[in-house]
């Protein structure tokens, strides 16, 4: 039990990072960025091959470069082609299969063995002794989440921020909406490739199809956390994430352990779980209105 919440623990801080560069491009930039998916492989390929190859710190930076690359090619088809967001996001997505292919040697897995990760690395320091990995995927997130947070309290930031609130009011003040949609966008699909760069190091491993539903449970941990920590600031939104993220993958790990559904059912549980993730908004309206109703009801019976 102590291993599998560990585990839950390292995962929710890691795809904590996808969380968080969907709270940047769909509740800040209020754009539905479907290249996540796709994006998280990449970030795990190029990290997963470098490190292969002997630099795993390098592989870091590296995976974030190219996905923020990603993220410029959304950004260009949404701003200069006219392409609406969702179909730019699909159509990057699905040109970056082959792309992923070709950072992993046209091979659909990749793995690494007996070489050296930034985990391996951290855990020669002797610090976090057999939590070593769990430590260092939280001041990963942490420190990332620092900086977002930092980043939107910039000049620059509340551009960002400006412009998925009101665009005409941003291009008024003589501010390119363009240029903030771009740097919104690369950003945040840095951070996915982030997150799949340390998730592909920590397990050793990469498959073609990993990033398959990334979108969808990120999105459910940005919705889970809403609804624990509530909307806000820049540091409710930073801290809603991680804490959906380690929820959901913590409910994720109850069900696996306690074994209510068989394994070959995983996929239709966590369709279930993100299904009531995102829902729940909804739902808690619907109880509260249910709420109000019936005390309206004794109210006129008396």
């Amino acid at each position: 039990m102590l291993f599998i919440s560990q585990t839950a623990l390292e995962l929710g801080f890691l795809y904590a990072l996808v969380a968080m560069a969907l709270y940047l491009s769909y509740r800040v930039l209020d754009i539905a960025d479907l290249t996540t998916d796709g994006c998280f492989v990449l970030g795990a390929a190029v990290s997963v091959t470098l490190a292969a190859a002997g630099h795993p710190i390098l592989a870091i930076p590296a995976a974030m470069a190219s996905g923020a690359c990603a993220g410029f090619v959304t950004a260009f088809l949404q701003t200069r082609l006219g392409v609406p967001s969702i179909l730019a996001g699909i159509v990057t997505n699905t040109g970056l299969y082959t792309i992923n292919l070709m950072a992993m040697g046209w091979k659909s897995n990749v793995s690494l063995l007996k070489q050296q990760t930034i985990f391996s690395l951290f855990q020669g320091l002797g610090l976090g002794g057999s939590w070593y990995e769990t430590v260092l995927a939280v001041i990963l997130t942490v420190a990332v989440g620092a900086v977002l947070i930092w980043f939107l309290g910039t000049r620059l930031g509340l551009s960002v921020r400006a412009t998925g609130d009101n665009r005409d009011m941003v291009r008024a003040s003589s501010v390119n909406p363009t240029f903030t949609i771009t740097v919104g966008l690369c950003i945040s699909n840095a951070l996915t490739a982030l997150s799949g760069a340390a998730v592909g190091q920590m397990q050793k491993t990469i498959d073609i199809n990993g990033g398959t539903g990334v979108v969808v449970i990120g999105l459910a941990c940005l919705i889970i956390g809403e609804t624990i920590v509530g909307r806000g600031n820049a540091l409710r939104g930073v801290a809603a994430v991680i804490v959906g993220s380690v929820v959901y993958r913590f409910i994720y790990a109850v069900v696996l352990t306690t074994r209510v559904v068989p394994i070959e059912c995983l996929k239709l549980v966590t369709a279930i779980i993100v299904g009531l993730a995102i829902a729940m908004p909804s739902l808690k309206k619907w109880a509260a209105f249910q709420k109000r109703k019936m005390a309206a009801g004794r109210k006129g019976g008396r």
